[in-house]
């Protein structure tokens, strides 16, 4: 049973998520709560390793999920549920797609979805600075302002942000010395 949750949630996903991995975000934040088969810590983990692996990220946080629900099994059922609509989709546009390319009511359509994509990557994007920048748990245990920022994750994105405007390096690099500098600030 959790196999056909696991494909048709995943379905609805890749239904929906339109403009790639990041869009997936906020349909993830809802399967979070719907069915606790992940943390909200385990998704913003989920985000930074599928952003350093080869790969799309809605398959690479796809496979993770399935993964973490119900094993090999479950990673293969999520992926192929997230990647269905996409196939049949692509299908059906590469067959029509030529033919109505120029249409007005094509056009005005993806002129319609670019503003409705931004929206769901900048919603995700804000909800992963929220669960990585900021303690909210900590603040309302504590009930002190400075407890609601972690400092250390600040910093360090301050820095991150400065040095690659600045330094313009492949992205690996930044994701290597962003992994190190979290090992020495967790253990050192």
């Amino acid at each position: 049973m959790i196999y056909l949750y696991l494909y048709f949630e995943y379905f609805k996903i890749g239904l929906f998520a339109i403009g790639g991995g990041l869009a997936t975000i906020p349909f993830l934040q809802e399967l979070i709560q719907k069915y606790g088969w992940v943390t909200s810590q385990e998704l913003v983990d989920m985000i930074a390793i599928s952003e350093s692996t080869p790969g799309p990220i809605g398959v690479n946080m796809a496979t993770y999920v399935g993964f973490q629900t119900a094993g090999i099994g479950g990673a293969v059922i999520a992926t192929l549920g997230l990647v269905t609509p996409s196939v049949i989709v692509i299908v059906i546009i590469a067959h029509y797609f030529m033919r109505f390319a120029e249409e007005p009511l094509v056009k005005a359509g993806f002129y319609g979805l670019r503003p409705a994509v931004t929206g769901l990557i900048a919603a995700a994007g804000f909800e992963v600075a929220r669960v990585s920048l900021f303690n909210l748990q900590e603040y309302l245990d504590t009930r002190k302002i400075l407890d609601i920022f972690d400092l250390k994750a600040i910093v360090l994105f301050g820095i991150l942000m400065f040095v690659t405007n600045k330094y313009k390096k492949h992205p690996i690099i930044y994701l290597i010395a962003a992994g190190v500098v979290g090992v020495i600030f967790k253990f050192g």
